[in-house]
């Protein structure tokens, strides 16, 4: 029995700062449907705890919510989501605070514990949240403390597969964002597919922990008219799409694009693997212009294969089959490649890593952007619950563990708890190789990006057209002053997506905010933007600024510097 909709509205946020997982979009498109009010603070630029109580105090303010959902996905924003809990808490104690996503499942025990948690969601959301705020006395999936302080577990009587997920799709993208900076921030993502069905010993989301966190172990496709619905809401919204799945064909694709226009999209795709020939022209087709992630695992073929065999790594190329995709994908202009692997992976050796240290030169001589880490500890990664048995040590396993290394962390460190070798030489001879393979991947990309400035070059304004919204609307009303609502802002996106929003009016002495370049900054950065209209040469633009905005030459050549940089002002 239900006790009616106690719990409306819903605020939903992410657990890390920047963009939100885009799991919070589809639960608050699910909870809409189902006759919630619900709405998503998707991006967070929050440092300092001050910082963070100052947002939560406008949020909720002006959303009232009954309920704050914290998405948990990425084991590295732990301590961020217990910072939120405990603020939420102090803030207004009668808000229900529930947490969900993937390390929310696989820690339900450990945060269940704290006193600042109502309800801990294990594995899919959307019927679980659901039924949290309906009032249902035993909403599936769903941790509660008991009377004692004890946590009761429900078990996982929802789990999504491919025929029990026709309700999981995006809608209502005009009501959920409390601003036009957290509708402009999201980067497109949709998911064709859930789960994993490999056991990468790497992966804390591997198939034995899909099983136990999610209750399945098989990967599935989601129905063609629900990712379709995903691609006709967000199309007109978003300047790209973005996808992360191995299963998805060109065929499966093709039909989620039905009737919907991406030919003026990027799109950006993470593949686990090496991509079919009739993907990549699929993709090749219906984009703009695409950038393609292949996954390979480690640079050592041999290393590689070894782990395959063992059962330790998902299907991977071997060399000769990546350097044929690589070189197939190259006739496609529109078409950019990343082939991204670990490094101070099990069973290396010196022999390896000079076999590494070779593909990565040979993939950046095929003008292919590499992405390269070391080894991280994931909880419940089989190397991360057993390294002893790759002689080899992490630097955290426990729940306490990590949570202790991320609140150590200074403001605006990233990094996170990583997996060694026993053997001192071996550890640092793998050492020296990361930072080889680093200095020649970053140098690439450098390069790649580098544009040769003098007087004469020619650029042009590459950047979207400028939109304008008030300063109320881009950063809503609870973030933006009233005496201040209406000053104009204009936003401007690169060939990247990165956002520039400027606000000549809003002198910083009486507001400022570090997502705006304000006052004379942002009259100069959009004089510079329009210098270039037409192609134009860096040395007339240089003149115009000095007679229209009063820069010297050294200030102005800066300020295109900055542009060009960004890829706001490209060659003509």
């Amino acid at each position: 029995m239900s006790s009616g909709r106690a719990l409306s509205p819903v605020l939903l946020v992410g657990a890390g700062t920047g963009e939100a997982t885009c799991g919070i979009l589809y639960l608050a498109s699910y909870l809409r449907r189902g006759g919630i009010e619900a709405f998503v603070r998707l991006w967070d630029g929050d440092e300092s705890a001050g910082e963070v109580t100052q947002s939560f105090e406008r949020l909720i303010a002006r959303v009232r919510p009954k309920l704050i959902g914290i998405s948990l996905k990425w084991f590295h924003h732990v301590d961020r989501a217990l910072l939120i809990a405990r603020t939420i808490r102090k803030i207004d104690p009668s808000i229900r605070i529930v947490v969900g996503g993937n390390s929310a499942s696989y820690w339900w025990k450990e945060l269940s514990g704290y006193d600042c948690i109502d309800h801990v969601i294990l594995g899919d959301g959307e019927v679980p949240l659901l039924a949290l705020c309906n009032g249902e006395e035993a909403p599936p999936n769903v941790v509660t403390r008991t009377p004692d302080g004890r946590p009761r577990r429900l078990p996982l009587a929802y789990v999504q597969r491919s025929t029990n997920t026709q309700d999981v799709y995006y809608s209502h993208f005009n009501e959920i964002f409390l601003s036009q900076m957290d509708a402009h921030s999201f980067s497109g993502w949709v998911a064709p597919g859930k789960g994993c069905g490999e056991n990468c010993l790497y992966c804390g989301g591997a198939r034995g922990n899909q099983k136990a966190d999610f209750g399945r172990a098989k990967p599935f496709l989601r129905a063609e008219e629900n990712v379709r619905k995903d691609h006709q809401e967000i199309a007109s919204r978003t300047w790209q799409m973005r996808y992360d799945f191995a299963g998805s064909t060109a065929e499966f694709l093709g039909s989620t694009w039905a009737g919907v226009d991406l030919s003026r999209h990027c799109c950006t795709y993470f593949l686990w693997g090496v991509p079919r020939v009739e993907l990549v022209s699929a993709l090749a087709e219906t984009f703009q212009r695409i950038y393609m992630v292949i996954d390979i695992g480690c640079f050592s073929e041999q290393q590689r294969l070894e782990q395959m065999s063992k059962g330790l790594l998902k299907p991977c190329a071997k060399d000769r089959e990546l350097l044929d995709v690589i070189e197939s994908v190259r006739r496609h202009p529109n078409v950019e490649v990343e082939i991204s692997g670990i490094g101070g992976l099990p069973f290396t050796s010196r022999e390896r890593l000079a076999e590494e240290l070779r593909l990565v030169e040979r993939i950046i001589g095929l003008d292919c952007v590499v992405g390269y880490q070391r080894l991280e500890a994931q909880p419940g990664a089989l190397v991360t619950e057993h390294p002893a048995r790759f002689d080899m040590v992490t630097e955290a396993k426990t729940f306490a563990e990590f949570l202790g290394y991320f609140e150590r962390r200074e403001p605006g460190d990233v990094s996170v708890p990583m997996i060694r070798f026993k053997d001192k030489e071996l550890e640092a001879a793998v050492q020296r190789n990361s930072d080889r393979v680093d200095a020649l991947a970053w140098k690439h990309r450098d390069a790649r990006k580098h544009v040769d400035l003098h007087g004469r070059t020619r650029l042009k304004n590459t950047a979207s057209s400028a939109e304008r919204f008030t300063l109320g609307d881009w950063l809503g009303s609870h973030r933006a002053p009233a005496k201040m609502a209406k000053e104009p802002v204009t936003v401007l996106r690169s060939v990247d997506g990165i956002t520039l929003s400027c606000a000549p009016s809003v002198n910083p002495r009486r507001f400022t905010d570090p997502t705006l370049t304000q006052g004379d900054d942002g009259a100069i950065l959009l004089a510079a933007l329009a210098a270039f209209e037409k192609p134009t040469t860096v040395s007339s633009a240089v003149t115009q600024l000095g007679t229209k905005e009063r820069l010297d030459p050294h200030s102005a050549r800066e300020v295109i510097d900055h542009l060009v940089d960004g890829r706001f002002l490209q060659p003509a």
